[in-house]
C-alpha cells in the first residue's frame, strides 16, 4: 500500500530561516566597527601631558633627546675675561684700531738696551701693545724728522724714557717737543719715565705740569706705563 506521506510543494517553503538570516545580517551591519590599534605616533601627540614623576617612555627617549638642546661647550681655561682691564684694552674697537700703534717709545741712542726691555715688556704683555721702535720699525730710506712725525701721529701714546742720555741729546728735546705740540695738554697721551738714578730736579720743565711714573721700582716702572696705556685705551669711544 503506498505511503500516505505527501511532500510539500516548491512553491509552499517556509520563508522563515531566510527571515532570521535577513535580520542578522541587519544587525552585523548596524555594529560599530572595532577601534583599530593606534600607532605610537598618534598616542604620543594625544596622550595626556607625564607628570615628573611618570618613568620615561622607552619610545620616546631618542626623539626627547635628538629635540632637546645640547649642553653648551666647556669654557676654555684661561680665557680673559671681559671685565679685566687687559680684555678690555685688547678688545677690537674701532677707536683703538684707528691707528697703527698703541705707544712710540723715545728713546736716545744710548738707552736703545732699556727701551727694547720696556718694548718688550709692553708687547709681551696680555693685551699685546703695538709699539713703535725707531731703530726696528722706521721705513729704510726714509727722512729722520718724516719717519718720527709719522710715528706720533700714527700712535695714541707716547713714552718719554728720560734718562740723562734723554736729556743730554738734543734730538731727544726735539721728540719730547714734538710730542708736546700734537698732544699740548695730555691727556694721558704722554707719560714721562724717569729713569732710576736721575734727581727729581733733572726732570725737564716742559714737563712739570704732568705726572710721571718713577722708574726706581724693582719693575723699573713698566707697569705703571703699561697700565697707563691701557688706560687711556680704555677710554677710546
Amino acid at each position: 500500500m503506498a505511503s500516505s506521506t505527501r511532500f510539500p510543494a516548491s512553491g509552499s517553503r517556509s520563508k522563515k530561516p531566510l527571515g532570521k538570516m535577513a535580520g542578522w545580517l541587519r544587525q552585523a551591519l548596524s555594529k560599530k566597527p572595532k577601534e583599530m590599534p593606534v600607532s605610537l605616533e598618534t598616542t604620543s601627540s594625544n596622550a595626556p601631558p607625564r607628570s615628573s614623576d611618570d618613568p620615561p617612555s622607552p619610545g620616546l627617549s631618542s626623539a626627547a633627546s635628538a629635540e632637546s638642546p645640547a649642553d653648551p661647550p666647556p669654557a676654555l681655561e684661561g680665557a680673559p675675561s671681559s671685565s679685566s682691564g687687559e680684555g678690555a684694552a685688547s678688545s677690537s674697537s674701532s677707536g683703538r684700531w684707528s691707528r697703527d700703534y698703541d705707544v712710540c717709545v723715545c728713546h736716545s741712542e744710548e738707552d736703545l738696551a732699556a727701551a727694547q726691555e720696556l718694548v718688550a715688556y709692553l708687547e709681551d704683555s696680555p693685551a699685546s701693545l703695538r709699539c713703535f721702535l725707531q731703530l726696528r720699525d722706521s721705513a729704510p730710506g726714509g727722512a729722520i724728522v718724516s719717519e718720527l712725525c709719522r710715528a706720533l701721529d700714527s700712535s695714541h701714546c707716547r713714552v718719554l724714557f728720560i734718562t740723562p742720555g734723554f736729556l743730554r741729546d738734543q734730538w731727544c728735546r726735539y721728540q719730547m717737543l714734538q710730542a708736546l705740540s700734537q698732544a699740548p695738554g695730555s691727556e694721558g697721551r704722554t707719560i714721562p719715565l724717569l729713569a732710576a738714578g736721575l734727581a727729581r730736579a733733572a726732570y725737564p720743565a716742559e714737563l712739570r705740569f704732568m705726572y710721571f711714573v718713577d722708574g726706581r721700582g724693582p719693575d723699573q716702572g713698566f707697569r705703571q706705563v703699561k697700565e697707563a696705556i691701557m688706560r687711556y685705551l680704555q677710554n677710546l669711544s
